[in-house]
């Protein structure tokens, strides 16, 4: 047998694992090559086979492939499958380690000095920079504007170009103006100077500064690497890009693989222009689709292509290798708490069927959301893991609410004001409004979080009555963090659609999915923001093996108005008597049924927040009496001049239950929802004297 044949052997063994594109990944070793993968094809399979056969057939020399991706779980996932597969020498590393590993050996020889010591964090010094031009910040501008000058590092926006770049890209820092952000990105430069560190972004700029500036260095790179793969190359940067073309230094050999349909991070500077336009900066590129997918059944496939499907979002149509399984379930619920039940109920009966709870997962859109679903699992007994972010009650924000909360109950604070107005002014004293912020980022999730606190207080107010009181509030609290389950190996995961990318689960419930969540408020009015959180949902659908929930809420609490509506990204996906009307344009605000959501068209429809369809089905007169009844014993109530809250004594849900059944005595009182003991006791004769004046 000749050298060539037994070379031959190995080689179509290791093609024959695959399937006939992932085979065209694999043969195809000479670039330019553009792998367009759809969730769930196997690129990395079809990758990293191809760098295997590349090897075998003596194409490649493995120490001169260099694979790159952009987590440290992705490259050692590359490494320890090319290991696998005889190619261990391949360096399978992300943007940063190869930069770093280079900067680390060529900046002595080339500066003759220390490389800059790299730092972990740049708050203190976005701190620092804060002082200098004298910006006020909390923790959340900090974190938000250390964001925001890491998207303009790697999009190559200087402090200079941020003030007139900047509004063209749709940034924002919360009520910061340009040009101030733009002068803190100044100064923290020269503080970051001044300490002698450098951020991970400088690890990118440094290392083609050093490539760029001397041909010896880039001769010597280039030398060392001739074969190059990218992997998710929707999310490259600018920055990236660029050292990208100086490590290949006008060579071709590049292959790269990427789904346009999960660009989701575009808000970090990702531009997937580089994946779509591959073919137009390499002119005859082999190109190259990856259509079946091995994960998920023909159901979960279906409403993935569908929620695509004529968009401009749409990429490479899947098609499902699996076996039927269950039917997609689209579930509306009257409010958060509601749909909270309902998932975990649904993740105790898939249990109870087989499935480890290792195997299910709750996405969510912001990190706020998931403290709904941290009460609702906690109080079946069910463990969790929050992924990405901290739990509800490990937060900041929270735990620093809770502590000054703590400290106004002991102190007697609350003595001669409504206990939840003091709630209110705690959370306003850090920074707490009663209308959401227009800022996105640690902003927006932070504010969610004392939102989610007053929310609580109004509701325990609400629930418990007379017997309520601020330190009873904050024993709640207190018990509600002690009764969280720690992190279980076996857990259900509890995750934003962001953090769940290039991950996968037996079940998924997608949840929030109503209008103004997903697509998120900031997104609304711009097609580009809007299509990115079309693709998060698909990103979230698309990691379901065999179950799939997709759900949303009304109300964001009980006893709200039913005002909110599935998100327009499931109309093609919903039943035609469930489907949300088209998305909004820019500034309109349309009133809508309570009851079905559908547009109010006439004065009269949007005066009773009813179409004709559904009529009010409670006394609007009665309805209008309580409430005046209720703001007077409200007024009553209150101290100094300040009135109790009105929602203390009843809220608006159960004043219009009270219109429609006009209870005749204090038992049937007490059956309406809402009405408790306490309160039964100490306004049920009231309320009814109302109801007998109206009757």
């Amino acid at each position: 047998m000749t050298g060539a044949s037994r070379t031959d052997a190995p080689a179509e063994a290791l093609l024959s694992a695959l399937d006939p594109e992932q085979r065209q990944v694999a043969e195809a070793l000479r670039g330019p090559v553009r792998v367009l993968a759809g969730a769930g094809t196997g690129k990395t399979r079809a990758i990293t086979h191809r760098i295997a056969h590349g090897v075998l057939t003596g194409v490649y020399a493995p120490t001169e492939v260099l694979a790159v991706t952009f987590t440290t779980r992705a490259a050692g996932e590359l490494r320890q499958r090319l290991r696998q597969l005889g190619a261990p020498g391949v360096q399978a590393r992300t943007f940063h380690s190869a930069a770093l590993r280079q900067l680390r050996y060529f900046w002595p020889h080339v500066h003759g000095t220390e490389l800059p010591e790299l730092t972990e964090s740049k708050l203190g010094m976005v701190a620092g920079a804060c002082r200098r031009v004298g910006v006020q910040a909390d923790q959340a501008l900090l974190r938000d504007l250390a964001s925001e000058i890491e998207w303009s590092k790697v999009s190559n926006v200087g402090p200079d170009d941020y003030a007139r770049v900047a509004p063209r890209r749709g940034r924002a820092v919360a009520d910061q103006p340009h040009e101030t952000v733009g002068k803190v990105f100044a100064a923290y430069e020269e503080v970051k100077r001044e300490q002698g560190r450098m951020d991970m972004e400088d690890v990118l700029l440094l290392t083609a500064g050093v490539l760029a500036s001397d041909e010896r260095v880039a001769a010597q790179v280039r030398r060392q690497y001739k074969w190059f793969v990218v992997d998710e190359f929707q999310d490259v940067s600018p920055l990236q890009s660029a050292l990208l073309d100086l490590w290949l230094g006008g060579r071709d050999e590049l292959c790269v693989v990427g789904d346009p349909a999960q660009t989701i991070y575009s808000f970090a500077g990702a531009q997937s222009s580089y994946l779509l336009d591959f073919a137009k900066r390499f002119p005859g590129a082999t190109s190259i689709e990856l259509v079946r997918n091995y994960r998920s059944t023909p159901q979960v496939v279906t409403a993935a292509n569908t929620l695509l499907s004529g968009t401009r979002s749409a990429g490479v149509e899947l098609r499902s290798q699996q076996a039927a399984g269950p039917a997609v379930r689209f579930n509306g619920h009257p409010d958060g708490v509601a749909e909270a039940a309902a998932v975990a109920d649904q993740v105790a009966r898939l249990h109870r069927g087989g499935t480890p709870y290792g195997e299910m997962a709750v996405l969510f859109r912001i990190n706020a959301q998931s403290e709904t679903f941290e009460d609702a699992l906690s109080d079946r007994g069910i463990p969790y893991v929050v992924r990405g972010a901290k739990r509800f009650f490990d937060r900041p924000e929270v735990r620093e609410a809770v502590t000054r909360l703590r400290g106004a109950a002991r102190s007697g604070e609350a003595d001669g004001t409504p206990w939840v107005q003091v709630v209110h002014d705690v959370l306003a004293a850090m920074g707490w409004t009663a209308e959401p912020p227009t800022a996105r980022g640690q902003v927006r999730d932070r504010w969610e979080s004392w939102q989610a606190l007053a929310t609580q207080a109004e509701e325990f107010a609400v629930e418990h009555g007379q017997e309520a009181t601020l330190a009873s509030f904050v024993d709640d609290l207190d018990r509600r963090a002690t009764e969280q389950h720690a992190p279980a190996a076996d857990g259900v995961t509890l995750a934003t659609f962001h953090a769940a990318k290039g991950l996968e689960w037996d079940a998924v419930f997608c949840c929030g999915v109503q209008d103004g969540t997903l697509p998120f408020t900031h997104a609304q009015g711009d097609p580009v923001a809007v299509e990115e959180e079309r693709r998060l949902l698909y990103v979230g659908i698309t990691r379901a093996r065999k179950d799939l929930s997709v759900s949303w809420a009304a109300a964001r609490n009980p006893g709200q108005a039913p005002r909110r509506q599935p998100s327009p990204f499931l109309r093609s996906l919903l039943p035609e008597g469930q489907r949300p009307e088209p998305a909004r344009t820019r500034g309109s605000k349309v009133a809508r049924c309570r009851e079905c959501h559908q547009p109010l068209g006439t004065p009269a429809e949007r005066k009773r927040g009813r179409c004709s369809t559904h009529p009010i089905r409670y006394d609007e007169a009665l309805f209008e009496r309580l409430k005046a009844w209720r703001l007077e014993t409200a007024r009553e109530a209150g101290d100094e001049g300040k009135p109790l809250p009105a929602y203390v004594v009843f809220t608006d849900a159960t004043l219009e239950l009270i219109a429609e059944h006009k209870p005749g005595d204090l038992g049937a009182l007490g059956r309406i929802s809402g009405v408790g003991p306490s309160k039964l006791e100490k306004y049920g004769d009231a309320v009814l004297h109302v109801v007998g004046e109206a009757s």
